[in-house]
């Protein structure tokens, strides 16, 4: 198995969104805005081959919008999805499997792409995975989220017949968690419902370690204080006792975490202090 980060274009989120109830007295030290109150923030995904798979976890934001939609977020770098997997000798169409961690457009703009007049999966060889559940969320939004699922980024998918769905654990919740399902030999996955529902994180073993797609439980490493939840959370307090139950599993079992929106830091152990979890080590995917 080989991992390869995969960077996309920085944006820019407002700061109170992204930290929530937290005052900007605070947060500003951690993510300094800009005069408009935004923050930058990375869209980072993931490459895995496994075999003789090759599956990507998220794409970005894609590029198909209008420049309207565009300039709300201020995309911003030199890094572009195609040009990440060409750094490393792959192209979408190498790609055998989308994993969409949750159908946010940040998330999974990058699946659909403009062919002339049509809306076409940007992988044409891939099979795209969700689950049942959120992709139901998804697609019959609620007021507060359906400017967050947009039915281009997602429909798509469905009609052209690449999407299956990853089957959901059962309803129990043990220690403010749901059960794990398996997707490969070396990928298994974990739910979470406080963000938004059933998104999905990828658990990787790799070189006798456990990574964790974080996805937006913990979208950076700023957000490692319990408190931090986003405002885009639909169920804070849902998020929080997730992330009680992550961050303690996380320090107990030496679990490294991958960051999808940190602008710095890729990755990071954690550590018990006196001021709750907080990172022990920052390094790069490829180190190690």
């Amino acid at each position: 198995m080989n991992l390869y980060t995969i960077d996309t274009e920085l944006f820019k989120l407002d700061g109170g969104a992204m930290f929530g109830v937290v005052p900007k007295s605070i947060w500003n030290k951690l993510n300094p805005a800009d005069e408009n109150n935004m923050c930058t923030w990375a869209m980072r995904c993931l490459l895995i081959e496994d075999g003789n798979r090759l599956i990507l976890v998220d794409n970005g934001i894609g590029n198909k919008q209008d420049a309207k939609f565009f300039s709300h977020y201020y995309l911003h770098g030199n890094d572009t999805l195609d040009r990440s997997l060409q750094k490393h000798g792959f192209s979408k169409d190498d790609i055998t499997d989308v994993f969409l961690t949750h159908l946010h457009f940040d998330h999974c703009g990058g699946s659909v792409e403009r062919e002339g007049d049509k809306l076409v999966p940007a992988f044409k060889h891939a099979t795209y995975w969700s689950n049942e559940r959120h992709w139901d969320w998804a697609t019959k939004p609620n007021d507060r989220e359906k400017a967050s699922f947009l039915k281009e980024n997602i429909l798509p998918i469905q009609e052209s017949g690449q999407l299956k769905f990853i089957a959901s654990p059962a309803d129990s919740i043990v220690d403010n968690r749901l059960g794990e399902v398996t997707f490969t030999e070396n990928i298994s996955v974990r739910f979470a419902c406080g963000h938004t529902d059933m998104m999905m994180l990828p658990q990787i073993r790799y070189k006798d370690k456990t990574i964790i797609y974080a996805a937006d439980l913990m979208p950076s490493a700023a957000h490692l204080p319990v408190p931090y939840v986003m405002a885009y959370d639909m169920f804070p307090l849902t998020t929080i006792n997730e992330r009680k139950a992550f961050l303690k599993e996380a320090v107990e079992n030496d679990i490294i975490l991958f960051y999808e929106h940190d602008p710095v830091h890729e990755c990071s152990t954690l550590q018990m202090t006196e001021k709750g979890v907080r990172v022990k080590e920052t390094f790069k995917l490829s180190e190690i």
